[in-house]
């Protein structure tokens, strides 16, 4: 933003305004000082009309840095309002793997057209990453990457950098490969610097090269970068030729999407390959969600057949239904809090080698003390609210047994659920409540049943 235009909505009046009149060497003095972050968002806030005149404004290679920044919906805008020629050229510009996303979800009926005009070496290029297993390496990786080869020198590689450099994603990571493409290793941009000129790739180079393979889990490969702090990771088939490269960016991308999808299975609503969590159909949300819904409605007719069970119960001492939700809630939230730190422990390291038994103990001795306090607290409020001890009783020793209770079973049941070879996310918030709502009122109707006769 420059010094004259502090304030963004004046700075964007001032760029429609340019649009409008056609003025485009005004418009791109303006508009080219913007990040392309803040480019993307004034395409997205222009009329239809004038998003049409945009191809007009700017080349494709700089519509194509805008594009990258876009979400889903003003990707498709610009393949709607931008002239077909146009858009081809942007997409020739474009990384593969930032069309390589958009494409498979894009509902446009003249994408394939499109992409069949682009130039052949770049189709090629995005047919061979969309050929690749969904949420794989090989899905997310770009094929812009520089490489090099070991028998170079550093000068060499300097003045190649200066040519082409421009081309590729990164080039803090130069990847070294042997004549038939095998990765052999990895130079820095800055060992690559503070080498002398005359000095051969494969003396400067660090032979341990991280990789991971085209079909290994994005999960996987995140946590890779994760470990051993990389912005950059090669891609190679099982015959160790060098394929691609996945970036940072492009991880936390990933982190974003498989956070979004554990939070939504979390809840007990799964999602197919491809679909964006909320913007499903309805009937598609509805298949998602049934059955895990039919599931959680027999589980929670339990609860209404213990309730019919201890009915004489009820009836005989009818401010025992007041508490009721009390008991359900609490066992819910601590059941859901223990889930919560069983799935988080999963996917740690340092948790992953303890054993179940140390863990559920822990687990059940902070349960005790949770219940112990809550219980307390609760016996009090109720002697002061009904001023009987023994109704007190019952359910301050309810709310302690129900808590250690739900807090084993939050954390046994995800364990259980990955030794089926299931993901452990889907042990949904929901469905651990609903457990948990059950065996409360279990332990609640026992010990009223047992100390009813003392009320």
């Amino acid at each position: 933003m420059t010094e004259d235009y502090k304030n963004k909505e004046e700075y964007f009046e001032t760029l429609f305004k340019k649009v409008r009149e056609g003025d485009r060497e005004s418009f791109r003095d303006r508009f080219l000082t913007l990040h392309e972050r803040d480019q993307q968002e004034l395409f997205h806030l222009l009329y239809p009309e004038n998003k049409r005149k945009i191809a007009a404004f700017l080349t494709p290679e700089e519509f194509s840095e805008i594009f990258q920044w876009m979400e889903l919906a003003d990707q498709e805008d610009a393949v709607t309002y931008l002239p077909e020629d146009f858009m081809v050229d942007v997409f020739n510009y474009l990384p593969t793997d930032i069309l390589a996303s958009f494409v498979p979800l894009t509902d446009k009926e003249n994408i394939e057209e499109l992409l069949r005009k682009m130039d052949e070496q770049e189709y090629r290029r995005l047919q061979e990453i969309l050929s690749y297993e969904f949420e794989t390496a090989g899905s997310i990786m770009t094929k812009e990457y520089f490489y090099v080869s070991e028998e170079e020198t550093t000068q060499e590689v300097i003045e190649r950098i200066r040519a082409f450099g421009n081309r590729a994603e990164t080039i803090y990571y130069l990847y070294v490969v042997s004549k038939n493409h095998e990765l052999v290793g990895v130079l820095s941009l800055r060992d690559l610097l503070l080498a002398p000129e005359s000095t051969k790739v494969r003396d400067a180079m660090n032979h341990q090269a991280v990789y991971v393979r085209v079909d290994e889990d994005q999960e996987e490969v995140a946590k890779v970068i994760q470990d051993y702090d990389l912005i950059a990771v090669p891609v190679v088939t099982h015959d160790q030729r060098l394929v691609g490269i996945i970036t940072v960016d492009d991880i936390m991308d990933v982190v974003e999407i498989e956070s979004d999808k554990d939070f939504h299975e979390f809840a007990g609503i799964s999602a197919t390959k491809g679909d964006e969590l909320g913007k499903a159909s309805p009937v598609t949300a509805a298949k998602q969600r049934a059955p895990w819904i039919i599931i959680l409605l027999f589980l929670s007719m339990l609860s209404g057949g213990l309730i019919s069970v201890f009915e004489s119960t009820l009836a005989s001492v009818v401010s025992l239904a007041a508490f009721i939700p009390l008991i359900m809630a609490a066992a819910g939230n601590v059941g859901t809090q223990s889930l919560a730190v069983s799935l988080r422990n999963m996917n740690d390291e340092e948790e992953q080698d303890k054993d179940i038994k140390e863990i559920l103990f822990n687990e059940a001795k902070t349960g005790v003390l949770l219940g112990a306090v809550s219980g307390v607290v609760v016996f009090g409020i109720v002697m002061v609210l009904y001023n009987d001890w023994v109704l007190s009783l019952i359910v301050g020793l309810s709310i302690f047994f129900s808590i250690i209770i739900s807090s084993v079973i939050g954390t046994l049941i995800p364990d259980v659920i990955r030794k089926l070879n299931f993901d452990p996310a889907v042990a949904s918030g929901p469905f651990i409540t609903t457990i948990n709502d059950t065996l409360g009122l279990l332990i609640y109707f026992i010990i009223a049943s047992t100390l009813i006769n003392f009320i």
